[in-house]
């Protein structure tokens, strides 16, 4: 008997409806680009200053800060990155220069450099601009001990850079932290009035967490009474697996009003990223881990900064 030409697939690999899988998740990810396309995102009255913290490491907290402000930036945003973390991944990701030599947030912080000399502008968008990190930070910690005011230095400069450019302010700061809680954490705190905690979906994910929140607790008591955990957003959420729905389920039921509906999943095209000196936004602007960074970004502005 003669096979016809073109054979269908098996019943197993289509749809109920004769689509496959890959032709669903195309479909799919098209509406989402389409939806976000449609949108206005609200800028908000005042600049919301971000910290993006967890004692956890390797929970996506650079991936977080720098594909966030991307993504708010590309939406038309003027967004601000500091790169606290003297492993310096937020700039390399934003594509900006910081060798050794660079003048960098070290500066600003131990040596009381003004932002503005300070400030690069990221390749990625022309309303991008990140305070680059240096190895010299890796140092700060100890010299930041003998500073008059050592927690309340960044704080200081920020209001001082508001108070004295000529720019248009920034709508968003993100303060991409250390996974530590030293001097650096802490000037990051106290400059910030958002907690911003990335949690993986993964075992071990809550670890640690309810120390972070006495951590914030006691910064807000006794150094910044503004400061709260306004945002918690899950990454790293493979759907194939019983734990990441658990996980995920588990922290919507702790904390129902800080976790963002959106979810970010595991993705090869936002590891893949940093190593461009880019963010997955512009990297690959239709991937799924970038609609998904692009659809935190509209979440976090459409609910605004807490009263």
């Amino acid at each position: 008997m003669t096979q016809p030409e073109n054979p269908s697939p098996p019943p197993a690999a289509r749809g109920f409806d004769g689509s496959t899988p890959l032709a669903r998740e195309l479909s799919e990810n098209t509406r989402r680009r389409n939806a976000l396309a449609a949108q206005q995102l609200p800028l908000p009255p005042k600049t919301r200053v971000f910290t993006v913290a967890n004692q956890k490491g390797g929970v996506g907290k650079t991936t977080t800060a720098v594909n966030l402000a991307a993504a708010l930036a590309k939406s038309g945003a003027r967004v601000l990155v500091i790169d606290l973390d003297p492993q310096g991944n937020a700039s390399t990701a934003l594509g900006v220069e910081h060798r050794a030599d660079t003048i960098s947030v070290y500066d600003v912080l131990v040596n009381d450099a003004p932002m503005d000399e300070v400030l690069q502008k990221s390749p990625e968008f022309d309303s991008l601009y990140c305070i680059p990190a240096t190895i010299h930070l890796a140092g700060a910690e100890i010299e930041l001990v003998s500073l008059v005011a050592r927690e309340q230095r960044l704080r200081t400069a920020l209001e001082r850079f508001a108070e004295e450019s000529d720019e248009e302010p920034f709508h968003y700061v993100f303060i991409d932290c250390p996974p530590s809680l030293g001097l650096l954490t802490i000037n990051a705190f106290v400059a910030a009035r958002e907690v911003l905690i990335p949690i993986q979906c993964e075992y071990y994910a809550l670890e640690g967490l309810s120390q972070l929140l006495k951590n914030i607790q006691l910064i807000e008591k006794h150094l910044n009474p503004d400061l709260m955990m306004s945002t918690i957003l899950l990454t790293m959420y493979d759907a194939r697996t019983n734990l990441a729905q658990q996980v995920a389920q588990d922290v919507k039921t702790h904390f129902p009003d800080e976790v963002l509906d959106t979810i970010i999943p595991r993705s090869v095209r936002i590891s893949e990223a940093p190593s461009y000196g880019q963010s997955v936004i512009s990297y690959d602007l239709n991937s799924p881990g970038s609609l998904s960074y692009l659809e935190a970004a509209a979440e976090l502005a459409r609910r605004g900064a807490p009263n």
